[in-house]
């Protein structure tokens, strides 16, 4: 069959950037190579170290976007129309942007919290116990992923938690699984996924996740209602950082645990140049072929540029009341996970 004039095209665009960044694109690697090494596990662990109490995160009238200045009442409908834009082809080009290691990334958080180990010790108690269980007793463990919309985290932990074997039995589950998004376009293909991945049981039966519409700054939630609170490259995009973190400290039960997966900055120069020369020159260039918006993925781009270092978002942590604070970097400071704790 042959191809259409506007396909042929489309990959000849493709063939000449791609050939145009081939040596950024090699380099980068090379130097993302050099770093695994590096680093044990591409983890490397920050010192507990006393940090000043930061200024408010939004001062004044204004605040970044990217690297435009624009309102602080403007930023949240622009950021809603960026990942508008981006919702069916997120993950995609979360690929393209990170050669693959945003899944490595991803795969880390969730083996830093535990679930897997946590939910088979629920299990096996509930499963010992369960005569004295009611069904309107509640959860034994209340996960709460906020910025998730495509459930690219979500479904880690459902997998973990042996959710989608649970639903094949009567009841509710309890372990349960809220991924919260500002975005409805994102939760619409999160959603989806969940249904074509696991089947309507997970959703309809066991009620294992559910995917709820809020913003992280004023959750949709009541107070001491999770015990584990994830959100994996959203923070930079929340217009007041310090509201979320309190709101996130306020939906978290006594004794809950917060894990924050952001991009962060670069701790080696060599790395950072190079890194800087593919986050410009390669991304957004990748976001006019694959998705066919440059502007969006220029967007966030800046947007790690203008975000907290790791240890002005640890004592950002601090200030807003998390305790036991601290952060790992992965791949050379790339990413960052930061956690705390909301105290007893």
């Amino acid at each position: 069959m042959k191809k259409s004039l506007p396909v042929l095209i489309r990959k000849r665009t493709y063939q000449t950037s791609m050939m145009r960044n081939n040596s950024v694109i090699r380099t980068a690697v090379r130097e993302m190579g050099k770093q695994r090494h590096a680093d044990s596990r591409w983890l490397s662990f920050s010192q507990l170290s006393t940090t000043s109490t930061p200024e408010d995160y939004l001062k004044g009238t204004t605040t970044h976007f990217g690297f435009e200045e624009v309102l602080v009442n403007q930023k949240e409908e622009k950021v809603k129309d960026v990942f508008r834009s981006v919702a069916d082809n997120y993950d995609v080009m979360n690929d393209f942007m990170s050669g693959g290691l945003h899944r490595l990334w991803k795969d880390e958080l969730l083996n830093m919290t535990g679930v897997r180990s946590i939910a088979s010790a629920l299990r096996s108690s509930s499963h010992s116990h369960k005569e004295e269980q009611s069904e309107e007793a509640g959860h034994l463990l209340s996960i709460l992923d906020v910025a998730g919309g495509t459930g690219d985290v979500a479904f880690r932990f459902l997998e973990a938690a042996s959710c989608p074997e649970r639903a094949k039995s009567s009841g509710k589950d309890e372990i349960a699984i809220t991924v919260c998004d500002i975005n409805s376009d994102m939760l619409r293909v999160g959603e989806k996924r969940a249904r074509e991945r696991y089947g309507n049981a997970v959703m309809d039966k066991s009620q294992a996740i559910r995917f709820k519409e809020g913003n992280a700054q004023t959750l949709p939630f009541d107070d001491n209602s999770f015990d584990i609170y994830t959100i994996a490259f959203g923070l930079r995009n929340v217009t007041d950082v310090d509201m979320a973190l309190r709101d996130a400290h306020r939906v978290l039960k006594p004794g809950g645990r917060f894990l924050c997966l952001e991009f962060s900055h670069v701790t080696n120069p060599v790395f950072a140049s190079v890194y800087d020369q593919y986050s410009f020159n390669v991304i957004p260039a990748l976001g006019e072929i694959v998705a066919n918006d440059r502007s969006s993925y220029q967007y966030l781009v800046e947007s790690i540029r203008k975000f907290c270092n790791q240890e002005e978002l640890k004592a950002r942590l601090e200030a807003n009341g998390f305790v036991g604070c601290k952060y790992t970097n992965m791949t050379g400071g790339i990413v960052a996970v930061h956690e705390g704790w909301k105290a007893l």
